[in-house]
């Protein structure tokens, strides 16, 4: 009734060897363990071990922004709080003049363009006023003709002229177009301004230089992006005296222009009534 289990058949070679080598890599493979690398200045993916904190992380940053008011104020701070707190307040005014040195050279690209659009809008004032010219010229034929037509039984005809159309006589300064390609005109525009020399260091600071060092780097970059301000807001009140100059011509060249239409328009009313007595007839 009762079976009896068969004792396991004893082990093959080739198990043996199976056996003896999963041992060893188990073995080998747990000797040591690999520890974390520490120390290595040079590796960029170790961790930040042996680092020096930057002097504007962004756990200070905060207690910079509001002047330590939550820690006891300026006076309860160390040294080396001050002299974090300088280098802070000197890189967010860096950051102030960058963007409004940003503003200022947006505000001379709408500006340049404006002033293009003026000098084309002068050019299309003269080619109606020269069209005007061309169409005076084909009406003083059309009053010659109806002055012919009138034949030996009608009275001859002049038509009235209270002025003659003579044409623009005021052409708008084209800035815009032909002359930028001088370099002052350029520089005038705000297309091509001359490349400064820079005060500031061409690298910056690392991070075993002092505090001084920091604000004195970053005192150097805002006067370079004031300079550069400068610069522009000077641009800026040149092309906006352009801009006046250009208007006021414009104003004189339509007011003229409207002088010779008016003219235009009483010889043409008058070449009408002619026309229709001759019809009449």
């Amino acid at each position: 009734m009762f079976g009896f289990r068969k004792a396991a058949p004893p082990p093959t070679e080739a198990d043996k060897e199976t056996t003896l080598t999963a041992e060893k890599r188990t073995v080998s493979d747990s000797v040591l363990p690999v520890p974390k690398s520490k120390g290595n200045y040079f590796d960029e993916d170790d961790d930040d071990w042996g680092r020096k904190p930057s002097s504007t992380a962004s756990k200070d940053k905060d207690r910079y922004k509001n002047g330590f008011r939550d820690s006891g104020g300026l006076e309860n701070q160390s040294v080396q709080e001050l002299e974090n707190y300088a280098v802070y307040k000197s890189e967010e005014t860096t950051k102030s003049v960058d963007n409004c040195l940003r503003i200022a050279e947006d505000i001379r690209g709408e500006a340049t363009r404006t002033l293009e659009m003026l000098n084309e809008q002068g050019e299309q004032i003269t080619r109606t006023h020269n069209m005007v010219v061309d169409t005076e010229k084909d009406l003083s034929r059309g009053e010659k003709l109806l002055n012919n037509l009138g034949g030996m039984f009608s009275k001859p005809w002049k038509p009235k002229k209270t002025k003659n159309i003579q044409g623009p006589i005021i052409t708008p300064e084209k800035t815009g177009k032909k002359d930028i390609n001088n370099k002052e005109d350029r520089e005038k525009l705000g297309l091509a301004p001359v490349p400064k020399g820079r005060s500031a260091p061409t690298t910056p600071p690392n991070e075993s230089s002092t505090a001084y060092q920091k604000v004195d780097y970053e005192k150097a970059k805002q006067d370079d992006a004031l300079s550069d301000l400068s610069d522009i807001l000077g641009d800026l009140k040149g092309m906006a005296i352009g801009m006046g100059s250009e208007l006021d011509r414009q104003n004189k060249a339509l007011d003229h222009l409207g002088d010779d239409v008016d003219e235009m328009n009483s010889r043409v009313k008058g070449a009408n009534q002619r026309a229709r007595k001759l019809v009449d007839k």
